[in-house]
């Protein structure tokens, strides 16, 4: 069967490519994977794949084995972003302002290449293999509702994969433990009293008060971390002011938190909120903080990493797997582990010679396309693999 398996995928690969391309072409933003649903049911519907639809976009389906036995779950997200694509390809978007810059389309196009390979192989199954195709996963929101409408009842194990241009192409990546950080929002609202700017001693400026803070506000990670636990704090937007001689009454701050402790969420956000108010009565205004709790860190399980290796060094040679850090990114994957134990792998797909190097979120990014039958196969096996040998 594994033999197949890896005759099929490669059968399939013009195929995998093109519609890969197709969902590269007409990008949807999260929550507006409407033409994306639609096309992945195209694809099922001929393949012969019960499923369900997701609201308001997404899709659940299942394979049914040949024999009963556990349930795997396999994932892939297939929102894209708003950004402008300034590739020069063929298959370049055709949405001003919106592409596939991290890779979702690949990734689905993958699990759809596996799921026709293993529904082909069905009999021969102990057991079943949902499908998740996820929206919203760039804003952290869409695998909660996917797990709302029933996405992992029963499962026994999940499996995710992202494409990843930092890593050459051809490698995989799936290491035990941390893979991806929490990622928390945060804002936070200075105010103090407007005024004329040439008369200061009669305002409290929120753009000192602001400025103080986004300056000392990073003595949280030096001084109040222990310095064996990555933690980043990054303000990454201020706006302050109305007028060049106007003393600002208002400052707004947004930013993110990221760690891979899930303790250290809580430290932090208490760190932030006395920082906040301190500085802002220190200079007599005050703050207002909001801090929302983004995906939890991609943790993965021991065993399921140890398992999914195993299956990389089986199909790919020992060659292919690769060690590497975990990445201070998040992933909303986190909560589907929640629900049962489960691990989720990198696909090396940066290629210079190809420009597949650029950073996921860039407008230049895009894909080594000689990648997606890895990810494709390492889909299929693992599920193959868990049903009929763990």
């Amino acid at each position: 069967m594994y033999k197949q398996i890896h005759s099929r995928i490669l059968e399939e690969e013009d195929a995998l490519i093109a519609f890969r391309r197709e969902l590269h072409r007409h990008p949807e933003l999260q929550w507006q994977e409407y033409q994306t649903t639609e096309k992945i049911a195209a694809a099922l519907d001929a393949i012969g794949i019960h499923y369900l639809r997701t609201e308001p976009t997404g899709i659940i389906a299942e394979i049914k084995g040949g024999s009963s036995g556990k349930t795997i779950a396999l994932r892939a997200d297939m929102d894209a972003l708003p950004v402008e694509e300034l590739n020069d390809i063929a298959y370049k978007s055709t949405e001003a302002g919106k592409m596939h810059a991290c890779g979702h389309d690949a990734h689905t196009a993958m699990l759809l290449t596996a799921a026709k390979v293993l529904y082909e192989a069905k009999d021969t199954l102990e057991g079943n293999v949902r499908l998740i195709f996820q929206p919203s996963e760039e804003n952290g929101e869409g695998a909660k509702v996917m797990i709302e409408q029933g996405a992992m009842k029963d499962v026994d194990q999940v499996f995710g994969i992202h494409i990843w241009s930092p890593a050459p192409a051809g490698k995989v990546i799936c290491p035990k433990g941390p893979a991806f950080a929490a990622a928390d929002i945060l804002e936070i609202i200075f105010t103090g009293k407007g005024g004329h700017g040439a008369m200061p001693h009669e305002t409290i400026d929120a753009a000192i008060i602001a400025s103080d803070f986004v300056q000392n506000v990073q003595t949280i990670v030096s001084r109040k971390i222990d310095p064996l636990e990555p933690t980043v704090i990054t303000i990454g937007k201020m706006e302050v002011g109305t007028q060049y001689n106007v003393i600002a009454e208002k400052a707004v701050l947004q930013g993110t938190v990221r760690c891979f402790e899930p303790s250290l969420r809580d430290q932090v956000e208490e760190a932030i909120r006395h920082y906040a108010n301190q500085t802002a009565a220190l200079y007599g205004g005050t703050a207002e903080i909001h801090y929302r709790r983004g995906p939890a860190p991609v943790i993965n399980d021991d065993d399921s990493a140890a398992f999914v290796q195993e299956v990389i060094r089986k199909t790919f040679g020992e060659e292919t797997l690769l060690t590497a850090k975990p990445t201070t990114v998040g992933e909303d994957f986190s909560y589907y582990q929640l629900e049962a134990m489960g691990s989720f792998a990198l696909v090396g797909t940066g290629n210079p010679a190809k420009e597949t190097t650029f950073a996921h979120h860039h407008g230049r990014f895009n894909v080594d396309e000689d990648t997606l039958k890895i990810g494709a196969e390492l889909y299929a096996q693992v599920a193959a693999h868990f049903l009929n040998e763990k």
